[in-house]
């Protein structure tokens, strides 16, 4: 029999749902998806459902997360703090496999096939490190004091980090775990290691502007396109007709877009295929090309909308666990959101990750759908807390 505090758990649930986020969350899940069908557009595959068109895959993966996450609330929210080092360790395992058995993509050895369906773990690997991340920063008498009290934490996002960029050779991917700093800072962490981050970044960056240090050594690092793409994006080398293309048509397609778009598929830019990857890393182009400054802005100003409510709902946690990994969801939303769109505004150096919940691929947009409603969980579960 279920007991009747597990049924009042659940009930506590749907009544404490953050419907604020779940509705953001539809809104961008579904004007991606048409954006999606709009850059892939033919006129002889003219359904948004047919599966000739990544749209109607889209749609598959759309429906596959909500009912997902559906799931994901009926869950009793403690699983993930008794299993979360079960789960780091199992992902990791996952991600020292996947190269082995990966099926090769435009060099990277990230992608596992299912079949006709192709699965990246190193997506879900991000929410599952947050959940480890959490675990450990939430034991009793932790406190971030010292430079001793991150190792750990350092070293639970740095496992991950090296396999995936090494092994899998997913740059793009990797990074993406540097966000984690910033959970780290909200956490109390002294200003001087994010000082001391930040005069590293800049290093970096004036070692390669500059060009100071011999070309093996910086070879050894990147990879020669990831190094062309830095190159390009500071300025050192142009390029538009090779590493530089795609953000150049990048820029024209959304310049091209004005204020209020040239329309739902008249953007010459999007239905002539210019910009390479316009559905999946670049389809912030279309939204700029079809929607114009309007549509722009309107996507931009729900993800800034999701990310500080984001932050609302971190900031109202009752316990450590649930507080850390809120945090560490609006962290990686804010880093692929801030380095995608700049990516294709040609701020950032292109690195490929998608732009969350917006983005073609059934890996991102699961992934990303898990890490939000585990959260929504965790927050819908504080009512109970604060009795």
């Amino acid at each position: 029999m279920i007991s009747s505090s597990s049924v009042n758990s659940r009930n506590s649930v749907w009544k404490g749902l953050d419907w604020v986020t779940v509705l953001v969350y539809i809104v961008l899940a579904l004007f991606g998806w048409i954006n999606i069908y709009g850059a892939c557009f033919t006129y002889e595959q003219s359904s948004m459902f047919s599966f000739d068109n990544p749209a109607g895959k889209q749609f598959v993966w759309i429906m596959s997360a909500l009912v997902v996450g559906m799931i994901v609330l009926l869950i009793d929210e403690r699983i993930y703090d008794i299993f979360g080092y079960w789960l780091y360790a199992a992902i990791i395992v996952v991600l020292l496999v996947t190269p082995v058995i990966a099926t090769g993509t435009k060099g990277s050895l990230s992608w596992i096939a299912f079949g006709s369906v192709k699965l990246q773990p190193a997506e879900f690997a991000k929410f599952v490190t947050a959940i480890a991340v959490a675990k450990y920063m939430s034991r009793y008498g932790y406190s971030v004091r010292s430079w001793r009290d991150l190792v750990v934490p350092f070293c639970l996002i740095g496992l991950p980090m090296v396999i995936i960029m090494i092994l899998q050779k997913e740059t793009g991917s990797a990074l993406v775990f540097a966000a984690f700093i910033l959970v780290f800072y909200t956490q109390g962490m002294n200003r001087k290691v994010m000082r001391y981050g930040l005069l590293a970044i800049i290093a970096v960056v004036c070692i390669l502007k500059l060009q100071i240090i011999p070309d093996k050594w910086i070879d050894s690092v990147f990879q020669p396109h990831q190094r062309a793409r830095i190159e390009v994006a500071l300025g050192i080398r142009e390029d538009p007709m090779g590493y530089g293309y795609n953000v150049a048509q990048s820029l024209i397609a959304i310049g091209s877009g004005r204020f209020v778009g040239k329309g739902f598929h008249q953007g010459t830019q999007t239905q002539l295929e210019f910009v390479p990857e316009q559905h999946t890393d670049f389809i912030f182009c279309t939204v700029g090309e079809e929607w114009g400054f309007v549509g722009s802005f309107f996507v931009v100003a729900l993800y800034v909308f999701l990310i500080l409510r984001i932050i609302y709902i971190a900031q109202r946690q009752r316990d450590v666990f649930s507080q850390v990994y809120a945090y560490s969801v609006a962290c990686i939303l804010f880093f692929h959101f801030g380095i995608n769109i700049g990516m294709v505004l040609g701020l950032v150096p292109v690195i490929g990750i998608p732009l969350p919940f917006f983005s073609y691929g059934g890996s991102s947009f699961l992934s990303f759908s898990l890490m939000l409603f585990i959260l929504l969980r965790m927050d819908g579960a504080r009512i109970n807390k604060m009795r």
